[in-house]
């Protein structure tokens, strides 16, 4: 079932959303050669919980052990924070966090460059990241979540990355997952409607080789098949009669 949020309700999921900001700038400097994807965690989690009433929403959700996930290179998500996972110049990680305030969870993810990267991975950034905002300004009242998809499909036509389809957004507010799912692929026109007061995460996930990925062994970190370098940007976003409102 679609959960429908008064504005009410989505300032306090704005609130949480601010902090991830917050943070996403804040850790960036720190994102450099040398510094172990579990100091990064070990930061967020410091981090979120020095607001009042923040706290991790990732922290144990469906046992996963960190605050955040980051996920290195061929890595696409879920990856587990570690102090055997240590950044090196050329890399690029994403990191995905989630805070709930008062009840309340948002998230965002973003994909970061360590230090200066080959002109292809560079590209890769660029066109995800333009996809996530081709999919947010589709997201308004009155379209559907396929067009969501279809706009990211836009954007990266005409290059050689491949679309992560595995993997979808998703409704988020009382709970991180919420419905409806929100593909990364779709057609215009078609699946549920958008309606004003539906607080969506969406998340393209595209990879420099093919779209193929497989879980480890571990149970959570997702990589991709060909072992090729993968890129997620993510925003939570309200549905509102201005348009799309994006809370992180």
């Amino acid at each position: 079932m679609i959960h429908l949020k008064t504005p009410e309700e989505i300032d306090v999921i704005a609130r949480g959303g601010a902090i991830i900001a917050d943070f996403l700038v804040e850790v960036r400097p720190r994102i450099r050669p040398g510094v172990s994807t579990l100091e990064l965690d070990g930061f967020a989690d410091e981090f979120i919980r020095a607001h009042a009433g923040a706290v991790p929403a990732f922290k144990g959700l469906y046992g996963f052990p960190g605050s955040v996930c980051t996920s290195l290179n061929e890595e696409v998500v879920h990856g587990i924070p570690s102090a055997k996972r240590v950044l090196r110049e050329g890399d690029v990680i994403s990191v995905d966090v989630g805070v709930k305030v008062n009840g309340w969870c948002a998230d965002s993810a973003w994909t970061f460059r360590v230090g200066e990267v080959s002109s292809e991975v560079h590209r890769l950034l660029d066109v995800t990241e333009r996809s996530l905002w081709a999919a947010i300004e589709a997201s308004i009242s009155g379209n559907h979540v396929g067009d969501i998809g279809a706009a990211v499909m836009r954007t990266v036509d005409g290059t050689s990355f491949g679309i992560i389809k595995d993997l979808v957004g998703h409704g988020v507010g009382r709970d991180v997952h919420e419905e409806p799912q929100v593909p990364n692929h779709g057609r215009a026109g078609h699946g549920p409607l958008l309606r004003e007061g539906m607080v969506l995460a969406i998340e393209p996930m595209c990879n420099l080789g093919s779209k193929d990925v497989k879980t480890l062994d571990d149970g959570w970190t997702v990589k991709t098949v060909d072992g090729r370098p993968s890129a997620h940007y993510e925003h939570t976003v309200a549905v509102t009669e201005n348009g799309a409102d994006v809370l992180t």
